[in-house]
């Protein structure tokens, strides 16, 4: 439920006047009416419902406590959790994640991942660039790419379904559409934007009002964007459908899955931790869904895991339930026959610490760093890369970062030589071709 200050003035149908104004821009990352899906797709791809599911780690997760354990190495590095046998015949991970362990036959263990720098931020997982270079070069997210690059499957369902809540430390927040223009937004998922997508639940004449004052609002819009006025009614249109789609509904509604099913996830909470995102279980949940229904580009920003002190306490209270819910999501996505096409990502931005410090905590380590990948028809059930025996740095085949995301590309059919036409018409490369895919997983 939504709670709206005494003091806002409030339409007939109970919105008030700022909320009014926030579905005239419709919420949904940003995107104005003349705006949403104005950008028609260029399809570099086959139309296929291939599709991608990232998770975000906020924070940068210790992977030599979780997937690169050190069992050998000085008490000072190795820590206080011990290896356990996995799915996979000679592969560890850490104690603290029994029923991943027993998953890791259907994941792509990266243990060598490099290329990151030291910053607190999103971009880069994103983006597939630093912070500062995404910015001046107004680098889009993934998600608007994949907009821009493939467009939508079905109309009434976006192409990008955005999942970050707005987290305190505003580098971690998802970065926007740059160049591709807000026109490649995607759907921003949160409490008030679920309330304004139930207009379809309104009274006629609610519904008749709430058209009208949209359409002022995207008179309003015209006044000063005339460049945006092409297709305006078209757009509008298809913004509406999407607001008032039952299917959109329908796919975010966890409450229609079995009990057995949501308590296998764990459910978590909406709290945020620490300056970062909740360990939200409902949200991995969510986006198994979305993507079921035709979303090509789900990203989940989950947890906080930025242990400067009490690196094993935090870890100990919150893997659990990372523990269940990555491995549920896992799990869903080849138990109901979707691991050739969808593809999970589940990383953060960089490592930690080899050494613990004066408060029982790890540090930021950029040089290298673990992920996972499952799904997407990758060859899985194997681990890529090494690290030196105090998980300093990368021992054999360091994986760029930037080979991720061709390797994703790769799989929602972009090619790593295409180009997309930025919002002045120019061309610019999706990737720009100096990474590929990585061999490993595709064979």
């Amino acid at each position: 439920m939504i709670r709206l200050p005494s003091n806002c003035h409030r339409f007939a149908d109970g919105l008030s006047r700022r909320n009014v104004l926030t579905l005239g821009s419709l919420g949904l990352a940003g995107m104005s009416l003349p705006n949403l899906l104005r950008a028609e797709s260029t399809p570099l791809g086959n139309n296929s419902p291939r599709s991608v599911i990232m998770v975000y780690l906020s924070g940068g997760l210790s992977h030599q406590d979780t997937f690169d354990l050190k069992p050998r190495a000085p008490a000072e590095i190795r820590g206080e959790f011990k290896p356990i046998d996995s799915s996979v015949p000679g592969l560890q991970v850490g104690e603290l994640l029994p029923k991943l362990s027993k998953t890791m036959h259907r994941i792509a263990l990266l243990r060598s991942l490099v290329g990151f720098r030291d910053e607190h931020t999103s971009f880069q997982n994103l983006t597939g660039c630093p912070m500062d270079i995404a910015i001046r070069d107004r680098v889009p997210n993934v998600g608007c790419v994949v907009t821009k690059a493939l467009g939508a499957v079905d109309p009434q369902i976006p192409a990008y379904a955005d999942l970050f809540p707005i987290m305190q430390h505003r580098p971690y927040n998802i970065p926007g559409s740059g160049y591709l223009g807000r026109g490649a937004d995607g759907v921003k998922v949160e409490e008030q934007t679920l309330a304004l997508m139930k207009l379809r639940e309104l009274a006629p004449g609610q519904l008749d009002d709430r058209r009208q004052l949209l359409s002022s609002l995207d008179q309003f819009r015209r006044d000063y964007d005339t460049k945006a006025a092409s297709g305006m009614e078209t757009n509008y249109q298809r913004a509406f459908d999407i607001l008032t789609s039952s299917k959109m509904l329908e796919a975010l509604d966890i409450t229609r899955e079995p009990l057995a099913v949501r308590d296998r996830y764990g459910h978590g909470s909406n709290r945020h931790i620490g300056d970062g995102a909740p360990m939200w279980n409902d949200q991995l949940l969510a986006a198994r869904r979305l993507v079921e229904a035709g979303v090509r580009f789900v990203s989940v920003a989950y947890g906080f895991w930025d242990t400067h002190g009490n690196n094993f306490g935090h870890l100990r209270e919150h893997l659990p339930l990372f523990d269940a819910g990555i491995s549920a999501l896992i799990h869903d996505i080849y138990d109901r026959g979707l691991d050739k096409d969808v593809l999970v990502i589940v990383w953060g931005e960089f490592g930690r610490t080899p050494k613990i410090n004066a408060n029982g905590g790890r540090d930021h380590w950029a040089p290298v760093n673990s992920a996972l990948l499952a799904g997407g028809n990758l060859r899985v059930g194997q681990v890529i890369g090494s690290t030196d025996s105090l998980g300093a740095y990368a021992l054999d085949r360091p994986i760029h970062f930037r080979e991720v995301f061709a390797t994703m590309y790769r799989h929602l059919g972009i090619g790593p030589d295409s180009f997309l036409k930025d919002i002045a018409g120019r061309p610019v490369p999706v990737l720009a071709g100096e990474h590929e895919p990585i061999r490993e997983v595709i064979g």
